[in-house]
């Protein structure tokens, strides 16, 4: 931690066993993992890039490391998830939009761990996580062809208007029952 960075909060850091069997640590993203999420964007896969980004990807820079990874945790948070050898496999973040209550999300999950309910679980976390900061939606863009991202904002009643081949999904978030 540099100086007066904010701690990242206790609450977030969590086992998940997937649905193929394979375990994950996720915990709260901080500046200590720039190096490794700089290596991972330099060395994605162009598709991951490409839709991640919708469209060409920024330049892998000091100064977008540093915002990617120096959080408040409150108005810009990300989560980051780890196999059991400690190597990111995916990230998840939101950061506060110009509308009140309102957050952006994204995530982005490795080829190989695809398909498992990961990047749902990590949509969960960060919904909680916002929920107890005062957001009351998230809104996300995404290529309209991108089709897993669809079905995941589809899964939380998102609502979507689609035009130039960009998507934005808007959805309510809701308190667990209980």
């Amino acid at each position: 931690m540099h100086g007066n960075e904010p701690e990242p909060p206790t609450g977030f850091r969590r086992s998940l066993r997937l649905r193929d069997g394979r375990e994950v640590v996720i915990a709260p993203l901080t500046a200590g993992d720039a190096e490794e999420l700089g290596d991972a964007l330099r060395h994605a896969d162009s598709e991951t890039l490409y839709r991640r980004f919708c469209g060409t990807p920024p330049k892998v820079t000091p100064e977008l490391l540093r915002y990617l990874t120096e959080l408040d945790y409150v108005r810009r948070f990300a989560l980051v998830a780890r196999d059991p050898a400690g190597k990111g496999v995916a990230v998840a973040r939101y950061e506060a939009t110009g509308a009140p209550g309102v957050a952006e999300v994204a995530v982005v999950v490795a080829p190989g761990w695809r398909g498992n309910g990961l990047a749902s679980a990590l949509l969960r976390m960060l919904a909680e996580a916002a929920q107890a900061r005062g957001f009351t939606g998230f809104t996300a863009l995404y290529l309209a062809d991108n089709r897993p991202v669809a079905e995941l904002l589809a899964s939380v009643h998102g609502a979507r208007v689609i035009s130039d081949g960009i998507a934005e999904a808007t959805a309510r978030l809701t308190s667990p029952p209980g």
